[in-house]
């Protein structure tokens, strides 16, 4: 089921907003970007933000990736799919993938462009090496 996000929804719009570049916060709730991933099994990473970055090179790289999902979540006519799970984390953030209009998954286009590696519950993305 998605949410489209459209001209009628801009004041729901203004509730989006990016924690990190794969976490996004809708009208109070966290949730994280899938990329198309199966729940945990699969999904997207992005570098760690602020204090909890291993490296200043990761905290650099965060930004970056927080800057493009910025840019990328502007767009009109983004749909949010939710995939009826939440993470494993003490706030249990939806999983959900969002749709640009042209059919391009969020997750993947920052996956594409670099800015997130590919999620494994059994390894740790290094963004310091």
């Amino acid at each position: 089921m998605g949410i489209p996000f459209n001209d009628s929804w801009a004041d729901y719009l203004r509730l989006f907003a990016v924690v990190d570049g794969d976490t996004v916060k809708c009208d109070g709730q966290n949730m994280r970007l899938l990329g198309e991933g199966v729940p945990f099994v699969s999904g997207i990473d992005t570098p760690e933000i602020g204090s909890h970055a291993k490296c200043i090179k990761e905290r650099k790289l965060a930004l970056i990736a927080k800057g493009r999902l910025k840019e990328l979540l502007a767009e009109r006519g983004l749909k949010v799919v939710f995939s009826g799970a939440v993470d494993k984390t003490p706030t249990q953030r939806p999983l959900v993938n969002i749709y640009r209009t042209n059919g391009e998954e969020i997750g993947k286009k920052l996956l594409n462009e670099g800015l997130a590696r590919t999620w494994s519950p059994k390894r740790r993305n290094d963004w310091c090496d």
